[in-house]
């Protein structure tokens, strides 16, 4: 089975309830290829001569994807707008920018190529059940971009205070989500750790990394006040990556507690996270389980002892999950559902697959809630209960 082969094979458009009425804010239709949102936005705001925060997205989408966005911008706004990787329509005017809290789901259609015929005839039937029974909502791949080619999480040093560590991961240390200057830079930065003059001159233009290196030079160790001017949206990224591994932890370290043995494993950041049979008739169908936070207690013992022994293993306690060394970054609050169901679930019938030939492709089209991964959904689909034929 292979995914993502070309753009074209993951396409998502978002489903948005917009804010009633008119008023200040140009509102648009934003379809990307092969860049992420986060540089979408940054390129609006620079043909428009704009502050990076009056251009709004709702959510981030990947790169390795066709993506449909919507997108707000304070102002007149002209019809239309391109640029490398993405073309946005003006489609109406809003009274507010667009929120997180206007996103109600994801229309995905994913087409998954080199099948077997009796892998392509079952990929079908298999969606149809995970959609009737669900799956554990964990957190897919694609959250765990700053998390470094060892294996590393700068969230979990954050939180255990250590500010060298979370700073050498920002400078030093390859993640997944590197562009190429960077991880090239980070390699001299690993071996010239502390050379920071000489690391300041071989820093990528313009970057981040400048302004910390900058500061350094003149600190040479004072490693807090360093990390706390990173990009704030960066090192939130970090907390949330991190947080978003103790969920998931949690979470089958909770089904497991309450439902026994799973059926089989799906691979997400190293994790060999399990998978239940018929979720939706074992547990309430809203059961929802709190994002690890330093203020969030259960009232269910079973919960928070998973919780206890889940932060034991990483050497943390609940108190520890407030980065005291950051200044502008926190672990967000919220909960998270437990059991994640695809709605208006379909599968094509299976086709010769041009680009492996002799093997066949499928295209799987389905609605997931906002936060919740496709890419988790079909690479759950080839792991079959015992006993399923």
């Amino acid at each position: 089975m292979r995914l993502k082969v070309v753009p074209e094979d993951f396409l998502v458009e978002e489903q948005v309830r917009f804010p009633p009425g008119s008023g200040p804010y140009a509102l648009y239709r934003v379809r990307k290829r092969e860049v992420t949102t986060l540089e979408v936005q940054a390129q609006l705001a620079r043909m428009l001569h704009l502050p990076l925060s009056v251009v709004s997205f709702p959510a981030l989408k990947d790169r390795d994807a066709v993506a449909v966005q919507y997108a707000t911008v304070r102002g007149p706004g002209p019809e239309r707008l391109s640029g490398p990787g993405f073309t946005a329509e003006r489609v109406g005017r809003v009274a507010r920018p667009l929120a997180p809290s206007d996103l109600i789901g994801n229309r995905f259609e994913v087409t998954v190529r080199d099948l077997a015929p009796e892998e392509a005839a079952r990929l079908g039937r298999r969606l149809a059940e995970v959609a009737a029974e669900g799956l554990p909502n964990y957190f897919d791949q694609q959250r765990f971009g700053s998390q470094t080619v060892s294996g590393e999480f700068p969230g979990r040093r954050i939180l255990r205070r250590d500010a060298e560590g979370a700073l050498r991961a920002y400078l030093a240390e390859p993640m997944v989500g590197d562009p190429a200057d960077v991880r090239a830079f980070k390699q001299e930065a690993a071996a010239r750790w502390g050379q920071w003059r000489t690391l300041l001159e071989m820093a990528p233009r313009p970057s981040n990394l400048r302004s910390v290196l900058t500061f350094l030079c003149d600190h040479p160790t004072d490693f807090r006040r360093a990390l706390n001017l990173v990009t704030p949206r960066i090192l939130s990224l970090y907390l949330t990556a991190y947080q978003s591994l103790l969920w998931n932890r949690i979470a089958a370290g909770y089904l497991q507690a309450r439902l026994g043995p799973p059926y089989g494993f799906v691979e997400v950041a190293g994790d060999a996270l399990p998978l239940f049979p018929a979720l939706s008739d074992r547990l309430p169908p809203d059961v929802a389980i709190p994002l690890p936070h330093h203020r969030a207690v259960s009232s269910d013992p079973l919960l928070a002892a998973v919780v206890e022994d889940v932060l034991r293993a990483e050497g943390l306690t609940l108190s520890d999950l407030k980065p005291r060394l950051l200044r502008r970054a926190y672990l967000p609050r919220g909960q998270r559902r437990l059991i994640l169901r695809p709605a208006d679930a379909s599968a094509s019938p299976p086709a010769p697959d041009e680009r492996f030939p002799g093997r066949q492709k499928v295209t799987l089209t389905f609605t997931l809630p906002p936060g919740s991964y496709a890419t988790l959904v079909v690479r759950s689909l080839v792991i079959l209960p015992q006993g399923h034929e």
